[in-house]
């Protein structure tokens, strides 16, 4: 299975026409797609995202948001269990010299465990803890 992981940031940059790096990661997702890939993505992730797109871009995107990522045979959902939050609690204080947010620990973690190397993301984070960005 060729697997990318979804960020929240990525989720929001293809939803949001005006974000800036909207073109470039809608590009960066269908090129994906159409090689056959599939997105991971958390509940953590889902979280974030359906709260950023409400609030940016109202109720309904965030509901059509939803139905199209959760229907999709090509998202793959990873749930944070109780031993993935204590391995991002433990990354979380470990980093205290990063600005990571605590969802970005468990995206690290399940990538680590999954072995994804890259992300749809514009958040630096990810390519501070050494994974590849898309776009």
């Amino acid at each position: 299975m060729k697997a990318l992981f979804a960020d929240t940031a990525g989720w929001m940059a293809c939803a949001d026409a005006a974000d800036p790096a909207h073109r470039a990661t809608v590009a960066a997702r269908d090129g994906w797609l159409k090689a056959g890939g599939v997105f991971v993505t958390t509940d953590y992730i889902a979280d974030e995202t359906l709260t950023l797109i409400r609030m940016r871009l109202g109720p309904a995107a965030a509901e059509e948001w939803w139905r199209q990522v959760d229907a999709s045979s090509r998202v793959r959902w990873e749930t944070i269990t109780g031993a993935r939050a204590e391995k991002a609690r433990s990354l979380f204080f470990r980093y205290a010299d990063k600005d990571f947010s605590f969802t970005d620990c468990t995206s690290f973690v399940v990538m680590r465990e999954l072995r994804l190397q890259a992300a749809l993301t514009t958040d630096h984070h990810f390519s501070q803890m050494g994974f590849a960005q898309k776009p």
